[in-house]
């Protein structure tokens, strides 16, 4: 079963949140993106500080490769780093795996508000499921507040 789900994935070796963020994104996509903190960081001088997450989730998740796990999923806001010189809703993301039956779409805050479904590329029409849309409604609220 497909999900309208954003990029992510796990975390390498030597590599922060951000980070993997960032290169998930990328790889997924073929797009690069900035995060945008949701949060002030206190200033401290002596280390080096990572951008905390808007929020971190937990999920119960069943695969036959590790069976019964949780993902533990750090929610960054993001945005693409350059201004596309077209609509985002004419924008294709390129997967780094082709071969693969995933696609990507652009899904407006009325979209997410409205519950709209979506065709997957299996061609079945499905809703994003709920923290995607609430996230989603979140980040595109956020981000349009501070440009």
């Amino acid at each position: 079963m497909q999900e309208w789900l954003p990029p992510g994935g796990h975390i390498d070796d030597n590599e922060d949140p951000v980070q993997t963020t960032l290169r998930e994104i990328k790889e997924e996509t073929g797009f690069d993106a900035e995060i945008v903190p949701t949060q002030s960081q206190v200033i401290i001088g002596n280390l080096e500080q990572v951008t905390a997450p808007h929020s971190i989730m937990i999920e119960n998740v069943f695969d036959k490769k590790h069976g019964e796990h949780q993902h533990i999923d750090h929610i960054y806001f993001t945005r693409l780093l350059t201004e596309p010189t077209t609509s985002t809703s004419d924008l294709v993301a390129h997967n780094e795996h082709p071969d693969t039956n995933a696609g990507w779409l652009w899904a407006s805050l009325s979209d997410l508000e409205n519950e709209e479904s979506f065709l997957t590329p299996n061609g079945d029409l499905r809703t994003p499921p709920e923290d995607v849309i609430k996230l989603g409604s979140a980040a595109i609220r956020h981000v349009s507040s501070i440009q």
